[in-house]
């Protein structure tokens, strides 16, 4: 990996969960299992890119690397990357037991991936986008921007506020109340302190720096008031 200079942006710093070992990963992608149709949320994502089977993908914080299995039996070639060595170690294992031998696994993320070759037909990130600043989100998505082949797809899941501002103070206990009831303690105080260290934005500021990067946002979709998922496209030259 390049240097970088000293007031470039360390997205290896984790302000989330450090996850030191695949078992801890292994733990992680049970949970998230339990409270999320992972299988669905991928067929739908994958039906919605409506890739060729020459196409390229590149994933972006392919954390257990479910979507990346999923893709690279679509597609001809996945790149998935990762800040973190312990999820990228478990990503592998899982393409793996899989039989996928067409997924590149890099040690990177959206501020350090240096893409070579021909650009991608799509760029998938869930969950992610959220570890970087405003500032950093915009350079992210101007470099994601970059990645794609003219007329390539972006899709875009994260935690993204939707709530009127000033109802902040009554959302967010409710919030987390209910999540509390309906996965436990445990899951409920790691989304407080993600709330209070890490970099959440609103709907019109995500809005905002998508169009800023160059994006077309084809389809958007809020649920809950706290997650936005979004399906963009890199301008053609007529657009």
């Amino acid at each position: 990996m390049k240097t970088l200079p000293g007031w470039y942006y360390d997205e290896f710093v984790h302000l989330g969960m450090d996850y030191a070992d695949v078992s801890q990963v292994e733990a992680y992608d049970q949970k998230m299992r339990r409270i999320r149709d992972v299988p669905a949320e991928n067929n739908a994502i994958m039906a919605a890119l409506a890739l060729s089977s020459n196409a390229t993908l590149l994933e972006i914080g392919t954390g257990t690397g479910a979507l990346a299995v999923a893709a690279a039996k679509h597609c001809a070639r996945v790149i998935a990357t990762d800040i973190s060595p312990a999820m990228l170690a478990y990503a592998a294992q899982r393409a793996q037991r899989a039989g996928c031998q067409n997924i590149s696994f890099v040690n990177a993320g959206f501020l350090t991936y240096d893409h070579t070759g021909e650009p991608v037909d799509a760029v998938v990130s869930q969950l992610a986008l959220h570890h970087l600043p405003d500032f950093w989100k915009l350079i992210a998505l101007n470099r994601v921007y970059h990645t794609l082949k003219p007329g390539g797809n972006l899709f875009l899941r994260d935690v993204v506020f939707s709530f009127e501002a000033d109802n902040y103070a009554a959302f967010i206990p409710r919030w987390l109340a209910g999540l509390e009831r309906s996965s436990g303690g445990e899951l409920a105080a790691a989304m407080a302190k993600s709330i209070r260290d890490e970099h959440y934005t609103y709907h019109w500021v995500m809005e905002g720096l998508l169009a800023k990067a160059g994006f077309i946002i084809e389809k958007s979709e809020y649920t809950a008031g706290f997650l936005a998922a979004y399906l963009c496209r890199r301008k053609l030259e007529r657009d």
